[in-house]
């Protein structure tokens, strides 16, 4: 089995999938732009070959450098987890006739407008959007759609631009932060919790299923510095409060012709009860919600991931023991990290939850909130009862303090 796999190497965790592939029995060609001989021993040793590219996001560039590197040698699936790279490697596919989800399937997971499209073609209910490409066409969808809005990029990830408007002075305003930003989602502000919904899948079959509550919603999250957002695994699955959501999932993956492998899906639950689809991805969550989705199941979805794409099986348990809660940190003032009060005393009474504490050591310096949701650093803990969970979480989102200057 060769797999080719994009973007090997970053972001970090793609070299956990990298090891899956050679864990599953996989000879891996790696693609990425950092030179070979800058490549951690431990990383390169899960690589059968390897290909330095000038820039992993010049589309055109890398199918051509691939496809010249393949020639004369078998290939049997190109895969990609960073979302920026899905679409490469699609178009690889296609020109090498290798299986898996053709640039059509793709295209609908990557251009929101595009995936809302198929969704109600599907009956699904979903957010009433409109694509912008100027200011006068955000200004139509503004008016045809009402405030309040939200303002996202079309094949944006993360939250990242993404913004609440709620008139058209903020828009304008908005319009203007965004100008870097070829074309907008323009969509209807749906209020209510949001989720995830998060699966491997084996020709659009879940495998493996994870729902996840945002606390707060990343839209907050993303505008308030002063907030430690926090998401949390839900253990237990048979739910009224999850069921629909998960319904409204399996439509999802059916409409957008999902194919083999992970999947990243968004959706709300209103006051009222009705769920809302919110956007999707055909590539794992970021910011370390596989590593909280292997503490909720004690298992390696890294590996199981690629026992999917290689070998169309999936061999871990599906038992979810635990909720799992992840803290992102943000420090107080700028400059270097300087103290961190309440992390002892939060260590010494609950200790016994924590998987993982991560955050930046003293004299680091501070990262941008903005930039990236892991922040300053998180906390990783569990608990199997959801209440406990989250009182832990909350905890440490509010007497956990980092201080920068």
């Amino acid at each position: 089995m060769n797999v080719v796999f994009l973007a090997c190497g970053y972001p970090p965790e793609m070299q956990q999938y990298t090891r899956g592939l050679a864990e599953v029995g996989a000879s891996v060609y790696g693609v990425g732009d950092a030179p070979r001989e800058r490549l951690a021993p431990s990383f390169k040793q899960y690589l059968t070959d390897y290909l330095q590219v000038p820039k992993l996001l010049d589309e055109d560039d890398v199918v051509a450098r691939v496809a010249a590197w393949m020639r004369g040698r078998a290939v049997d699936r190109i895969e990609a987890n960073w979302e920026v790279m899905v679409m490469t490697a699609a178009r690889l596919r296609e020109a090498l006739g290798i299986p898996g989800m053709s640039v059509d399937v793709v295209r609908g997971f990557r251009d929101k407008q595009i995936m809302k499209e198929r969704a109600i073609a599907a009956g699904l209910r979903v957010p009433r959007s409109a694509r912008a490409r100027s200011a006068a066409e955000a200004h139509a969808a503004a008016a045809k759609l009402g405030y309040p809005l939200v303002l996202k990029p079309i094949s944006g990830a993360g939250s990242a631009d993404t913004y609440e408007v709620g008139s058209e002075r903020e828009l304008d305003q908005t319009l203007a932060r965004t100008q870097h930003v070829r074309e907008l989602s323009i969509e209807e502000f749906i209020d209510g919790e949001e989720f995830t919904f998060d699966c491997v899948c084996i020709d659009g079959k879940p495998a493996f299923m994870n729902v996840a509550q945002y606390l707060p919603k990343p839209l907050i999250a993303r505008t308030n510095e002063w907030i430690s957002p926090v998401i949390t695994t839900v253990r237990e699955l048979r739910q009224p409060a999850v069921a629909d959501g998960i319904k409204l999932g399996y439509g999802v993956l059916s409409a957008l012709g999902m194919g083999t492998g992970f999947t990243h899906m968004e959706w709300f639950r209103k006051p009222s009860g009705e769920v809302v689809f919110g956007e999707i991805g055909c590539r794992p969550g970021g910011a370390h919600l596989v590593d909280q989705m292997n503490y909720t199941c004690d298992i390696d979805l890294f590996r199981e991931w690629a026992r999917a794409v290689c070998w169309h099986s999936f061999e871990a348990s599906t038992v979810r023991k635990y909720n799992t809660s992840i803290i992102f940190k943000r420090a107080r003032g700028q400059g270097r990290i300087t103290k961190i009060v309440g992390l002892r005393e939060f260590m010494r009474k609950y200790g016994e939850f924590v998987m993982e504490e991560k955050l930046l050591p003293l004299g680091s310096q501070r990262r941008n909130w903005k930039q990236t949701l892991l922040s300053d650093g998180f906390i990783i803990l569990r608990h199997p009862d959801w209440r406990i969970a989250n009182q832990l979480a909350d905890i440490a989102a509010n007497e956990i303090t980092m201080y920068a200057e």
